[in-house]
């Protein structure tokens, strides 16, 4: 499952915590027993009072867990979010995510639990620090996050979820149909920036734009491979249809044989541009060797590292190497 930028790391290991070792029918017992015997003159805290049963946004406790968490994440998407009144950050987040669930009209559902009020609920999920968001799906934890992290990739995070599960659950593609459209792409504004500058024709502007990014996340791995693409756009841009010409005319020219590896990628060239960097590291040694072989590993990264003609030319490349 995909997780927010900026989180992947806490985000994965909690997911992984919580994947396959969180038994969340495990509170029915309970739950079945707190609603035979309520506190007396009080409905239980939490359980949703003043919220519709089919509302967006609902206050969940032991009572009301299986069937406001467990039961309807049967058909649709639940964001628990785990939060007490003392806790700063989640008085940031909890707006956030009441306005994102009230836009989703229905699409997924925010249980909010006041760990104090529920510490079971709590011990349950293991949770170390909060706020912490769960996502449940088909009655299991599917990801999670710590920390109020902001909107835009929140918002990618519930639209990658979402994408994810809208076969499965089918409450989340009935709310979009009622709704009236599908629900909208997110746009992250770092990529729209780096994306128009790319339109422009601005390589210089655009690789800018994703280097900020990579600044503040240098685990963002959209970003990473958008530069590399970047990169090469540019440098490929200013070699011209000579270049194969006079690669071919003076094979020790390592200048000429770099730029017209590059012409012959953008060309779609792929095979004839790897062995034309192959047979350069061949011929040559010491930092002339190191400075083909670099440029020739960097072409790889324009490709799914499971491409064939990258294995081929790796293994290739190793052989001229070693």
């Amino acid at each position: 499952m995909t997780h927010p930028r900026g989180s992947a790391a806490s985000s994965a290991a909690m997911s992984a915590a919580l994947s396959g070792a969180v038994d969340l029918s495990g509170l029915k017992a309970r739950a079945d027993a707190a609603r035979q015997q309520p506190a007396a003159g009080a409905p239980p805290r939490g359980g949703g009072e003043g919220q519709s049963a089919g509302g967006s946004v609902v206050e969940v406790s032991e009572a009301s867990f299986q069937a406001e968490v467990v039961d309807r994440s049967m058909e649709t998407l639940v964001v628990v979010d785990l939060w007490a009144e003392w806790c700063g950050p989640c008085k940031q987040l909890s707006p956030l995510l009441e306005k994102l669930a009230a836009e989703a009209n229905g699409a997924w559902v925010l249980a909010k639990i006041d760990v104090d009020a529920n510490p079971r609920i709590s011990q349950l999920f293991g949770v170390q620090s909060i706020p912490t968001i769960v996502a449940i799906a088909g009655g299991q934890p599917v990801d999670a996050f710590s920390g109020a992290l902001p909107e835009p990739q929140i918002r990618e995070w519930l639209a990658k979820l979402l994408d994810a599960l809208r076969d499965q659950l089918p409450g989340i593609r009935a709310a979009e149909q009622a709704g009236g459209a599908e629900p909208e792409e997110v746009e992250d504004p770092r990529f729209t920036e780096a994306e128009d500058a790319l339109d422009r024709g601005d390589y210089a502007a655009a690789q800018a734009a994703y280097e900020r990014i990579l600044d503040a996340e240098p685990a963002n791995e959209l970003a990473r491979a958008a530069l590399v693409q970047v990169r090469f756009a540019a440098r490929a841009g200013e070699v011209d249809a000579g270049a194969l010409a006079r690669a071919e005319a003076d094979p020790a020219d390592l200048d000429a044989q770099l730029a017209a590896a590059d012409f012959e990628i953008a060309q779609g060239s792929v095979e004839g541009a790897f062995t034309r960097l192959i047979d350069a590291v061949r011929r040559t040694a010491g930092d002339e060797r190191n400075r083909v072989r670099e440029h020739l590993v960097g072409l790889f990264e324009l490709f799914d590292p499971a491409d064939d003609r990258v294995a081929s030319a790796r293994r290739q490349l190793a052989s001229a190497l070693y």
